[in-house]
């Protein structure tokens, strides 16, 4: 006897998906989940979680709300880091017409999720900003060096910004799809801000509206801002500044070769006016001490999201950042003898000479060899 198909189980479709990366915080992503079912009461909605490869058990801790709750589900970064990316990954996956963003730390205010969600629904705005800086929002206990950061920096991001927010670097809005479509494909992914990276890669301007909210104090874990932060920053600034013409991971590099040609002609200084080894000798060690300064600050900065950890995979991508840049130093240290030796020029004019002719080529072999995308 044939038995009739079961029929399938009627699913809720969600009208609102809320995006969370994650990064050690498995404290946090219980009670955030809770405060969400909570605030979000009436509301068809689903929570997607993006996970950079926490080692601390955040996705064990996600996978358990899973269980319980379906409204709930993980996407698990392996080889990729960065909130920018993170948040743009969870924003693809998602299938409500509104989309929100929200930190797992538990600062930003969940409660004004609805109203947010409110003022989309009425069709006059493509994106809310949780503003810490409109009427009655406020920056809770930061102290004063961390406003003034802020306040520089939400001067800075006008620069790019085509959006009249107060708080361009908010972490906390909701956008319509068709906007977030708009801005999907020229967005850089550089840094952490990506509010401020939609609002400047919009085709055109898009109409917002803002919700004041108290920004909160963390209470578990360990806040993932530090000085790097900056960096990226200032990259992402770049690259909506320039980089349609040169692309701000290349600025970087730059900048850096810029800091190891102090590096370069200081050894080579010390070593000409001890008068030993001779020159192309100098030349050599110099250019070596240079390379491996570079690798270094570029596997911090420059491709931080690529970064390189443990001692092994940090020894193998210094072998294959000095193998792929030894084209550049050969043809450095060739030339920069040959001017010296052949041509008479002076020691510091032939070494700049080398290091000019090897920075494009190890620009492009690295970024392929040593750093390349997973």
């Amino acid at each position: 006897m044939t038995l009739p198909p079961t029929p399938a189980p009627e699913l809720s479709i969600p009208e609102l998906s809320v995006i969370v990366p994650t990064f050690n915080e498995r404290d946090n992503v219980g009670p955030l989940y809770d405060a969400l079912v909570a605030a979000l009461n009436g509301i068809a909605f689903e929570v997607v979680f993006v996970d950079d490869d926490s080692s601390d058990g955040t996705r064990d801790a996600i996978a358990a709300i899973a269980a319980r709750d379906g409204r709930a589900r993980l996407i698990h970064r392996i080889g990729r880091r960065g909130l920018a990316t993170a948040v743009t990954e969870g924003l693809l996956s998602a299938s409500a017409p509104y989309l929100a963003v929200i930190d797992a730390d538990m600062q930003h205010d969940e409660r004004v999720l609805p109203e947010m969600l409110a003022i989309l629904r009425g069709g006059e705005t493509d994106l809310v900003v949780g503003s810490r800086y409109a009427a009655g929002g406020s920056i809770g206990g930061w102290d004063a060096r961390r406003a003034r950061v802020s306040a520089v920096a939400t001067r800075l991001a006008r620069l790019i910004s085509r959006a009249d927010i107060s708080d361009p670097m908010s972490g906390f809005f909701a956008i319509t799809r068709p906007a977030f479509e708009s801005a999907v494909r020229g967005l850089s992914g550089q840094g952490y801000k990506i509010l401020l990276d939609i609002c400047a890669s919009t085709p055109r301007p898009l109409r917002t509206a803002e919700v004041a909210y108290d920004f909160r104090t963390r209470v578990a874990g360990e806040s993932k801002l530090d000085t790097l932060i900056v960096w990226e920053y200032l990259l992402l600034l770049a690259d909506k500044l320039f980089g349609h013409v040169v692309p701000a991971r290349f600025l970087s590099f730059l900048f850096i070769g810029g800091l190891g040609v102090f590096v370069h002609m200081g050894a080579l200084a010390i070593m000409m006016e001890a008068g030993y080894p001779p020159f192309v000798w100098a030349q050599s060690i110099a250019a070596g001490l240079a390379m491996i300064f570079n690798f270094f600050v570029n596997n911090t900065l420059t491709y931080r999201d690529r970064r390189l950890r443990g001692f092994g995979p940090v020894a193998k991508g210094l072998l294959s950042f000095i193998a792929a840049c030894s084209i550049g130093a050969i043809a450095n240290v060739g030339i920069a003898n040959y001017l010296f030796a052949d041509y008479r020029y002076m020691w510091w004019t032939a070494g700049l000479a080398g290091i000019l002719v090897g920075a494009v080529w190890n620009y492009a072999a690295t970024s392929i060899v040593t750093w390349r995308a997973k």
